[in-house]
């Protein structure tokens, strides 16, 4: 029989709380401390009848119905995004109040979300608990598994509004839709030139500092960064990993690819703004311009 605890204020004895008898959580009312005990029996009596999920509240399959119906009743009164779940909006509101109430007892990091805090402790310990089945590559997070997935299913789920270009995360969708914008949000304080990514704003400031941490193992050249290091490689490898669907010839990497394919599109996308002549290549259009110069 499940008995609460009781307190005396004043000539009344209020009822407090009801305890878990296995782990001792407490709980204001038995039908709270019911549903509590579905976590130790392991018992989920709700049932989704769309897909089969099933659930150790009535109010969670509530919530989840709401994935099917589309359904978003909470909206947020500063930027109107809406929410399926009432605790989603609470979180939410986090990114206009700034606040970040977790924080990581190794470097004092603070976030929004305990979601989040659980993930960046992996930083910490190393832990990778999510593992690709196609590659054996591991992730700290299970959404970067996901997104990682599509490299081997080919999917391309985002869709640039504008040329059509597809993506395989919503990240690298954001980051091209600049190219459309012009927006450049990065800027180098040594030479005030602008980068529409953070990476590539890195990237540009060895060019100051004449630092080169990427090193090949093979012939010693070193590179300002991973990418071109292991560009670099494949002059050792011999690997040119993408293909013209035109005529098969190969690529090291895919501006190559990109360059050559105007071979067949006939697109020549340099203009040289005193006579008009275009060109398939920047640097064509480069050596052109000394026309005038001279």
């Amino acid at each position: 029989m499940l008995l609460p605890f009781f307190f005396q204020q004043g000539f009344h004895t209020v009822e407090c709380t009801y305890p878990c008898g296995v782990c001792n959580k407490t709980f204001r009312d038995r039908d709270s401390l019911k549903v509590h005990q579905h976590v130790h029996t392991g018992e989920r009596p709700y049932h989704c009848d769309v897909c089969n999920k099933t659930f150790i509240d009535r109010s969670y399959l509530k919530v989840h119905q709401r994935v099917h119906t589309g359904e978003r009743p909470y909206c947020c009164d500063v930027c109107n995004k809406t929410f399926s779940d009432r605790r989603n909006l609470n979180v939410h509101l986090r990114v206009h109040t700034g606040e970040r109430p977790h924080c990581c007892d190794v470097c004092n990091k603070t976030f929004s979300y305990t979601g989040s805090l659980s993930a960046h402790q992996r930083v910490h310990t190393g832990e990778r608990p999510y593992r690709c089945d196609v590659c054996n590559k591991t992730f700290i997070h299970k959404s970067s598994l996901k997104v990682h997935q599509r490299v081997h299913t080919g999917e391309r789920p985002y869709c640039c509004d504008v040329c059509s270009k597809t993506f395989s995360n919503t990240g690298s969708l954001y980051l091209h839709q600049r190219v459309h914008t012009g927006e450049h949000p990065y800027h180098c304080d040594v030479c005030n030139k602008t980068f529409s990514t953070r990476s590539n704003l890195k990237v540009h400031q060895g060019v100051h500092t004449g630092e080169r941490p990427y090193r090949c193992e093979l012939c010693n050249k070193s590179f300002r960064n991973m990418g071109l290091l292991k560009l670099h490689q494949r002059v050792h490898t011999g690997e040119r990993p993408y293909h013209c669907d035109v005529c098969n010839k190969t690529f090291r990497d895919t501006g190559s690819l990109n360059v050559h394919q105007r071979v067949h599109t006939g697109e020549r996308p340099y203009r040289c703004d005193v006579c008009n002549k275009t060109f398939s290549q920047s640097c064509n259009l480069k050596v052109h311009q000394r026309v005038h110069t001279v």
